[in-house]
């Protein structure tokens, strides 16, 4: 069966994407149906059955263009609910989140890593908790460079509870910014990984991204932000709540956090555990843990951290 679809009131560019990413996206899941665009229209030839799916896919589609400056891969993925995890983030470039500064791609590298990211696509609200190594904060970072790339928010807001880990701030030389710009270190790390330099002090200077102590966020609303709170095992139970009743409109907020490591003077007044708890089955909030398994890092770090673990 052949069959011409003839898009209306939507810019084919909007809807198949660079190079046509969004349409070979959208494809893959029709192997069996040839597919030919020519502008506006777009050339079926298979089954009734697969004609009439793609038709109310693609339906489905352009009526979530209305609503987003930009589709993505994962919206694609978004209209096919009845695959797995697994399956819907594939290493063929469909899955990828972005692409650091040396064009390589950052993706999910595990199973766990690819929950939180479906969990950020369907919750505005994501606790990602596990041991150290696991990509926890690079993962939350890399989803907020691809909102901001995607004009999806307006600026990425990073932040860390200024507690000590062992160390003193105040003997460290220079202002406040001086002292503290070393342990959110971490962050800019990340953020020079998949910015280049030069366009990255520009964010930095014009606010687009933005990298502060915890405390800095209070009285703040934050809209049309991606906003990611690492080290949260390091906050109480009040500052959990101050920064969560941060959230504006059309805001998207990470909590990363490893409850093994807390450098609170009592272990026992940190909030992210009981934080998590207390929100436990409210709608729009997702929470993923990760275990020694997922590290990703040096194969040494899985070692160590089960070492310490089996002493502790």
């Amino acid at each position: 069966m052949k069959k011409t679809l003839t898009l209306e009131a939507i810019d084919p560019l909007d809807l198949y994407g660079p190079n046509n990413r969004n349409l070979n996206a959208f494809l893959k899941h029709f192997p069996e149906l040839k597919a030919t665009a020519r502008g506006f229209d777009i050339i079926l030839e298979g089954t009734q059955r697969d004609i009439d799916t793609f038709s109310l896919k693609l339906a489905a589609l352009i009526e979530k263009r209305q609503h987003k400056r930009n589709l993505t891969p994962y919206d694609i993925e978004d209209l096919f609910e009845d695959e797995t995890p697994a399956d819907r983030f594939h290493n063929d470039g469909g899955a990828v989140i972005v692409y650091n500064t040396e064009g390589k791609p950052i993706q999910a590298r595990n199973k766990t890593q690819e929950t939180m990211v479906k969990a950020y696509f369907e919750n505005d609200l994501v606790f990602a908790v596990g041991p150290a190594g696991t990509g926890k904060t690079y993962i939350a970072i890399a989803l907020a460079v691809r909102a901001l790339k995607n004009r999806e928010v307006r600026r990425i807001i990073l932040t860390r509870p200024a507690v000590e880990a062992g160390e003193r701030l105040g003997f460290l030389p220079g202002d406040l910014k001086d002292k503290l710009d070393p342990y959110l270190q971490p962050l800019y790390d990340a953020l020079e990984d998949m910015i280049p330099s030069k366009k990255l002090q520009e964010f930095l200077a014009e606010g687009t991204i933005q990298i502060a102590p915890l405390a800095y966020m209070r009285g703040r609303t934050l809209d049309r932000a991606c906003v990611i709170l690492d080290e949260a095992q390091n906050t109480n139970l009040g500052q959990l709540k101050m920064f969560l009743t941060r959230m504006g409109t059309s805001a998207k907020f990470i909590v990363t956090g490893d409850a093994t490591q807390v450098d609170l003077p009592r272990k026992e007044d940190s909030g992210l555990i009981r934080g998590i708890h207390l929100l436990e089955g409210i709608k729009g909030i997702a929470t993923v843990f990760f275990t020694k398994e997922d590290i990703v890092r040096h194969p040494l770090v899985t070692r160590i951290v089960r070492a310490f673990d089996d002493n502790e």
